[in-house]
């Protein structure tokens, strides 16, 4: 917090100055405004860049910054963005959702179906995506059976089954599929590492969804006609489901990469081209900013020694704790330099993702959903959601503390 705190006051800094220099340098306010907009929607983005930039000042740039970078995982993320915003573009997650919705008769079994879409999920198409589909989803069915009431506690479990969801799975969120690359670990390792974390879990959601008001009311109304109405494209569908096989495959080392990459691009660019423009690239450019940054903190012994010293032995420490201030992703990308216990700086991170609404920017997808329609739930939105991410977070710790 104190890096974007930083940040923002040497940026505000800089454009007043300009501001005064208005009729020399060209500069025009519109224009200033645009960018700080831009600084203020990818603050994480702009402070990897930021913090690289700063960091080529004390390693110059050469070949070895290619080194930095992971390709592979980068080239995997991209490829699974692409294939997920193809089946959600096409109402593929829509449709599964609101056929399991239509079967639900209590207010217990809606609000179930809805976290737990979020929970399982979250596993195979990441959590960003399972809140951008199910959130709003959430939101149009509580407001159909006039249990409004109910959209903060809802929302709130949602957000947490997604991030605790995609723990389990390297494909499940960025840390995971970065950090699976670079550690080396075996499909099922990795499984049976976060899987007791992911029972637990379950159980705290179950406990949570016990405590829900007025559980035992029926439901009086139900999905819109039209909502459940069948994708258009079936062989789209098929197509990238068989995209999605292919990405599993190579996640689990069975083909390269390289013709992930190739066949993605190559079928969308022919079937849907407008996905490959789509998709969230500030992602993927913050990864690579993180790993210039890292890579140069790497050559300068006396930072790599003292990080060293920090970090190793307290992986899980450090990684909830990184993560509360600059989230679980930079977190993962900034401690796995200074570190080899990657399974313990695996669970710190995912762990990391429960606490404050940055510790994973995924939480801040429902949030935004929430005060788009509801701006005035906003604030009891955030204490509702920092009260139960804490709970949370400190019965896992408890948990890893007892079995570790």
């Amino acid at each position: 917090m104190a890096l974007f705190l930083l940040y923002h006051r040497l940026w505000t800094a800089y454009f007043y100055l300009s501001c005064c220099k208005i009729g020399n340098c060209g500069y025009n306010i519109e224009d200033m405004r645009t960018i700080i907009r831009f600084i203020k929607k990818e603050t994480v983005l702009s402070v990897a860049w930021f913090l690289a930039i700063l960091s080529a000042f004390w390693v110059h740039p050469s070949r070895d910054y290619l080194e930095y970078i992971d390709f592979r995982s980068l080239g995997i993320l991209w490829s699974l963005m692409i294939i997920m915003e193809g089946l959600r573009a096409d109402g593929f997650f829509d449709y599964v959702g609101s056929r399991l919705l239509n079967k639900t008769k209590k207010v217990w079994e809606l609000v179930a179906v809805l976290v737990m879409l979020c929970f399982i999920s979250g596993m195979f198409i990441t959590n960003d995506v399972a809140l951008i589909t199910f959130v709003p989803f959430a939101i149009y069915m509580l407001s159909a059976c006039n249990k409004e009431e109910l959209l903060i506690p809802v929302i709130v479990l949602q957000t947490l089954a997604a991030n605790l969801g995609s723990m389990l799975t390297p494909i499940g969120n960025p840390q995971n599929l970065y950090l699976y690359g670079v550690s080396g670990m075996g499909l099922m390792d990795f499984v049976k590492l976060m899987l007791p974390y992911s029972i637990v879990s379950l159980g705290l959601l179950c406990i949570s969804i016990a405590f829900i008001r007025g559980k035992r009311d029926a439901i009086t109304n139900s999905l819109a006609a039209d909502a459940t109405k069948k994708p258009e494209h079936p062989v789209k569908l098929m197509v990238y489901g068989l995209l999605f096989a292919v990405a599993l495959l190579v996640v689990g080392r069975v083909m390269p990469f390289w013709i992930l990459i190739l066949l993605v691009f190559i079928v969308t660019a022919i079937m849907d081209r407008v996905i490959i423009v789509s998709i969230d690239y500030a992602l993927l450019f913050t990864f690579v900013g993180f790993f210039i940054f890292t890579g140069n903190l790497g050559h300068l012994p006396a930072i790599r020694d003292a990080l060293v010293t920090l970090v190793d032995g307290k992986e899980v420490l450090a990684g909830v704790v990184a993560s509360q201030f600059i989230s679980n992703v930079p977190a993962a990308l900034l401690l796995s330099t200074f570190t080899n216990d990657y399974a313990a700086l695996t669970v710190g991170v995912n762990l990391g993702g429960l606490g404050t609404l940055i510790a994973s920017m995924a939480s801040l997808i429902s949030f935004k959903a929430l005060a788009h329609k509801y701006n005035e739930k906003k604030g009891k939105y955030l204490l509702v959601f920092t009260i139960a991410n804490l709970m949370y977070l400190g019965i896992l710790l408890l948990c890893n503390y007892l079995w570790f």
